[in-house]
C-alpha cells in the first residue's frame, strides 16, 4: 500500500542547512512531525550540538531548528512501506526539494543515514546537481552508533 508523506517541509528564508531523512516512521506519521519515535536520537543530538535543551513539543522542535538555521524534510514523497522499516521501502516517488532551495540559501545538504543517501543519489542529486553529506542515522535501528559517536559526526552541521 502506497503511503503519502504527511509532513510539510520545515524551513524559512534563513535556513542554511537542509537535513533530509528517508521517510517518516509510523510514530512520526502519527505525531505529524519528524523523528517522533522516542528512541530516535535526532532531537538529543541536535540539542547537544547547539547547547540547547531537548525539545519535547512540536513547537519547541520547530523553534530549535529554525533558530539554528536548519531546514528539515525527507527524500521520499510517497512509497510502499511496511511499518517503519526502511528496508521494506519500494515504489519510491521523491520530494521536490526545489521549494526549499529556491526560498533559502542552503549551504549544506545532509542526509540522515544510508537509506536517505541511497534515494537522494537515485532521485534528487542529478536534478539539482548538488552533493549531500551522509551522516550516520540517528534511528534506534542504528544501535552500533553510540550517542557520543553520533554527536561527533553530526557536529559538521555547526560548521556552516
Amino acid at each position: 500500500m502506497t503511503i503519502q508523506h504527511p509532513i510539510p517541509p520545515l524551513f524559512d528564508k534563513n535556513s542554511k542547512i537542509l537535513i533530509l531523512g528517508s521517510f517518516p516512521s509510523v510514530k512520526s506519521r502519527e505525531e505529524a512531525f519528524f523523528y517522533g519515535h522516542p528512541q530516535n536520537r535526532f532531537w538529543r543530538v541536535i540539542a547537544h550540538i547547539f547547547n540547547d535543551s531537548i525539545p519535547n513539543t512540536v513547537d519547541e522542535k520547530r523553534t530549535m531548528l529554525l533558530k539554528n538555521n536548519i531546514a528539515l524534510w525527507d527524500v521520499i514523497a510517497s512509497c510502499d512501506i511496511i511499518g517503519s522499516s526502511d528496508s521494506s521501502i519500494k515504489n519510491v516517488l521523491a520530494n521536490d526539494i526545489s521549494t526549499i532551495l529556491n526560498s533559502a540559501k542552503i549551504e549544506k545538504i545532509i542526509v540522515n543515514g544510508k537509506t536517505a543517501e541511497k534515494y537522494y543519489n537515485k532521485f534528487i542529486k542529478s536534478k539539482i546537481n548538488r552533493e549531500a553529506i551522509c551522516l550516520p542515522s540517528t534511528s534506534p535501528a542504528n544501535a552500533s552508533w553510540s550517542f557520543e559517536k553520533l554527536v561527533n559526526e553530526w557536529r559538521i552541521i555547526r560548521n556552516s
